[in-house]
């Protein structure tokens, strides 16, 4: 019979300040194989912590249940403590009961308890049945991969590799550089993008630590954390059957997507003239009029003297386009004003705009800026239709702050097109197992505590990859997920979670269910044994594979269906 000790955390008046603590402790001492009981104000607390120890010692525990916050704030902090004393960390449990219990039901003290008494017991049963574990012990190849050579990935390889880590840096086009190449100054001081970018590719050129792959691409990956190995081929076309140039297995630890995006195909907006009209251009065209001196009408080579700007051109339209805001158009449009009010100052600059999304320190009052200082009419409403009309192109619209429709005469039309994501995301996330969201960029793991890792452990995200944003908060992310790859290279040794699933041999017929349904690749038919085999470090335990075997010949550590099953009688 097992010896659980189970302790019940005030957390201040967090729990206690709705749950009845000591109905709590009363309640599960009546449990056979609970031998002591008892509650402290902080469990997480120094004092805390030492009175779950002694009671380790003293009443010989050998299974532990923390009733408290969320796991992921201290379960290593218990685990550790418990370890301290020599008791197998793996056999303690955590039982929410802060945000599961005591802070969605406030106003219900009484279900409250109850139900924090029926989580403790489930967690009693559980911890029961829980084996004495170690973590796996898996070595780390301390070199990085970096996919695509824009701001973004320029930043992640230099960073890593200054750290003294050898880099390689992937980029399918023939040059670095990606879309900061193209823009002709940068907000908010206009500074020349040309000498900013210069330098950072001089950088990684140069750097001892960083080799750089140009026209190349990857396009199989294996492995798992700290021990990828990626197959990068040269002048690799797409998804297409022609595979031309050298191909190269790379082992590399961690890999840093930085794939950036593209703009959405004007071709796609046939309301305002894309690729119908000469005179209507994206604004990566317009950034290379600005870029080469040369503000000039495609259709006949005249300066443009009155020019209007589309934002949100395939943006936030569910109905036709895209969704989502686009985030860095408002601000680029106003950079671009600025710019073409100085090379052509008697020029006229108006924005039609649903409303200005400035974020940022300096950015409102940079797009002030282009409004008063340049003289920049802004038009709020959408444009309905862009027509050619006596040699220029009418603009039809609607100014909603008066309530007025408008038509504007412009010698050049500028959209301000949605970011998407670049051509050969999906391509590329299907081979690195890693997420997309709904809109095909690459997602984070967790929008807030862990914006620059995927769900795929040891690949990280970096830059326009993974959503629409400017060059600081580019370098940023980038930097972010250099830190992390960073972090990984430190160890001595990775660790793995062990609770991961486990096969019963004399149960599995080697049907390949589970290799099928693994969304980790963690499952693979022996080679010459008639059985399933599972990679302790691909597995992220998400059980899958149980739920398909028809033998029941999977299972996982400290998640057995025995124990759950055990669980849910313990609340029925």
């Amino acid at each position: 019979m097992a010896r659980i000790g189970v302790f019940v955390c005030h957390c201040g008046l967090n729990i206690a300040g709705t749950v009845d603590v000591e109905r709590v402790i009363e309640a599960v001492r009546d449990h056979p194989d609970v031998v002591h009981a008892a509650d402290y104000k902080y469990l997480c607390s120094d004092p805390g912590q030492s009175l779950i120890q002694d009671a380790i010692e003293t009443r010989e525990l050998d299974g532990v249940v923390v009733a408290a916050c969320s796991p992921s704030m201290h379960e290593a902090t218990f685990g550790r403590a418990a370890a301290e004393v020599s008791l197998n960390p793996y056999r303690l449990e955590i039982a929410n009961i802060r945000e599961q219990v005591s802070w969605p039901h406030q106003r219900e003290p009484e279900a409250a308890t109850r139900k924090a008494i029926e989580v403790v017991r489930t967690l009693v049963e559980k911890v029961s049945g829980n084996e004495e574990l170690s973590p796996l012990e898996l070595p780390i190849t301390r070199r990085a991969l970096v996919v695509g050579g824009g701001i973004a990935g320029m930043t992640a390889a230099l960073d890593i590799g200054d750290a003294g880590y050898p880099v390689l840096l992937v980029e399918r086009s023939e040059r670095l550089g990606g879309h900061m190449a193209e823009h002709s100054q940068l907000y908010l001081n206009l500074d020349a993008g040309d000498d900013l970018l210069r330098q950072r590719v001089e950088a990684v050129h140069n750097h001892p630590h960083v080799e750089v792959l140009t026209g190349t691409q990857v396009v199989a990956l294996d492995g798992y954390v700290g021990n990828f190995t990626a197959q990068v081929r040269a002048d690799y076309i797409g998804n297409t059957e022609e595979e031309d140039g050298d191909t190269r297995h790379e082992d590399v630890g961690a890999i840093v997507l930085a794939t950036g995006f593209d703009l959405y195909d004007m071709g796609r907006l046939p309301e305002y003239g894309g690729d119908r009209y000469p005179d209507v251009v994206d604004s990566l065209q317009f950034e290379s009029m600005l870029r080469d001196n040369a503000v000039r009408r495609p259709s006949d080579g005249r300066v443009p003297e009155e020019v209007v700007w589309v934002q949100c051109a395939g943006s936030r339209d569910p109905e036709q386009h895209q969704p989502y805001c686009s985030k860095i158009c408002c601000m680029y449009v106003a950079k671009q004003i600025i710019a073409y009010r100085r090379a052509v100052p008697q020029g006229q600059a108006y924005v039609f705009y649903i409303d200005i999304r400035s974020q940022g320190r300096g950015y409102d009052e940079f797009v002030q800026e282009a409004m008063e200082e340049h003289d920049a009419l802004y038009l709020r409403g959408k444009v309905s239709k862009i027509a050619p009309h006596g040699g220029r192109l009418a603009v039809w619209g609607v100014d909603t702050l008066v309530g007025n429709s408008v038509r504007v005469s412009a010698d050049l039309v500028v959209l301000a097109t949605a970011a998407v994501p670049s051509a050969g995301t999906e391509d590329l996330a299907r081979r690195t197992r890693a997420a997309t969201d709904e809109s095909g960029f690459l997602s984070e793991a967790h929008p807030k505590l862990r914006p620059v890792e995927s769900l795929t452990a040891g690949i990280y995200l970096a830059g326009g990859c993974q959503f629409p944003k400017d060059i600081p908060e580019t370098v940023s992310q980038a930097s972010g997920a250099a830190a992390k790859v960073l972090r990984l290279f430190a160890k001595d040794e990775m660790t793995q979670e062990p609770t991961v699933a486990y096969l019963v041999e004399e149960l599995c017929s080697g049907c390949g269910t589970c290799v099928e349904i693994c969304p980790y690749e963690a499952r693979e038919l022996h080679p010459y044994l008639a059985v399933a085999t599972v990679n302790p470090a691909l597995c992220q335990n998400c059980g899958a594979c149980l739920v398909a075997c028809p033998n029941k010949a999977t299972s996982v550590h400290n998640w057995t269906p025995k124990q759950i099953l055990a669980m849910a009688d313990a609340v029925v």
